[in-house]
């Protein structure tokens, strides 16, 4: 071999190990286990069930390769907990409702629910078509997290009330469990608001530590024992129309996967979130039967409630401007889901509509 020749090749071989040098990061070989720690009471209808479902759609999806060591609130850190343990490390991933955790960012409500917001589906068409997953995104970077959304209740009942609410004065002092924006719009309304996670709210409820409180819908309300307690239940509610459930792991961590394990997480936690939705569709309707039939009175709450809940939510929305973040989620929320229920009322409402007036 001449020199030309070898200076040539050895040039070439040089190059192309450079190259993959820049080109491959160092990923974590072999497999590895993640703790997911929740903000649910182990067994807590639906939003556990959703927890569980990414865990075994993780570990199954990568043949063992990432097993998930799922933990819920209180068996390693409480429910509140669950952010600072996935952002400093002691835990590798959280499910939870990220409304939980306004107080580190108002902005991640909309990854839960607003007062007044998205129904599950718009929130679905905003998350994974109109910019919602890049924002989850970009507010997850500022705390170290990679997010999805990863289960869904749909639309959330009002709540369980000891006395029936016949004007926004029955808010003044009400001792009321309501977590998010929404339980800062019902203390515009003079309402003592709890924050409690979802295992400690029926004793609250049973105590008399509380005068009510919104849950989740039907059914999982009816898993947990709110019709031992009370008979008022409002089946309408502003505060949750279709509340998202949020899957988030350690930036760190996430990088450290391989490409095709990151994905895994992602399609993991999409198919959880339809599949949790469907899940509580599908419970809701026999559930309220049931309730119903138990001596349960549905109720609804007045026009002018109605009107008071939409003049607070305001208020609240308002006073988060400020954050320029807020304000461009928010713009890009309004702007897909005024886009998308346009077309949702003339096309599937109007359907409803015709199909119970022909149906009877």
């Amino acid at each position: 071999m001449d020199r030309r020749s070898f200076l040539t090749k050895g040039a070439v071989g040089g190059a192309a190990a450079g190259a993959a040098s820049l080109a491959a990061p160092a990923y974590a070989q072999g497999n590895r286990t993640l703790t997911m720690v929740t903000t649910w009471g182990r067994g807590l209808a639906g939003v556990h069930d959703a927890a569980e479902r990414v865990a075994n759609n993780i570990t199954a999806m990568s043949d063992g390769q990432l097993t998930v060591d799922l933990r819920a609130a209180g068996e390693l850190v409480g429910a509140f907990e669950v952010f600072d343990a996935v952002t400093a490390g002691q835990a590798d991933m959280y499910h939870g409702a990220d409304y939980y955790f306004v107080g580190q960012h108002p902005g991640y409500a909309f990854f839960t629910a607003v007062p007044f917001g998205m129904t599950a589906q718009e929130l679905a068409n905003w998350y994974y078509h109109d910019g919602g997953m890049e924002l989850h995104d970009e507010l997850g970077q500022i705390f170290g997290l990679k997010s999805f959304l990863g289960g869904n209740t749909g639309a959330q009942a009002g709540g369980w009330f000891r006395q029936e609410i016949n004007s926004p004065e029955d808010f003044n002092g009400l001792r009321f469990r309501m977590p998010g924006l929404g339980g800062q719009a019902l203390g515009k309304l003079g309402a003592s608001v709890q924050n409690l996670p979802g295992a400690e709210v029926y004793q609250a409820l049973s105590s008399g530590a509380i005068d009510g409180t919104e849950w989740i819908g039907p059914w999982a309300d009816e898993k947990a024992g709110f019709q031992e307690v009370t008979q008022n239940y409002y089946t309408a509610g502003f505060h949750e129309p279709g509340a998202g459930l949020s899957v988030a792991t350690n930036r760190d961590v996430f990088d450290e996967l391989t490409p095709a394990q990151q994905k895994i997480i992602e399609i993991a936690a999409a198919e959880a979130h339809q599949w949790n939705l469907a899940q509580f569709l599908s419970e809701n309707g026999a559930a309220l039967q049931r309730l119903q039939s138990s001596g349960v009175n549905l109720l609804e709450f007045p026009d002018e409630v109605w009107n008071a809940f939409g003049r607070a939510s305001q208020e609240v929305l308002d006073e988060n401007m400020g954050d320029e973040l807020f304000a461009r989620i928010h713009e890009s929320v309004m702007d897909s889901m005024n886009s998308s229920s346009n077309w949702i009322t003339r096309s599937e409402g109007a359907y409803r509509s015709q199909r119970d007036r022909v149906l009877g």
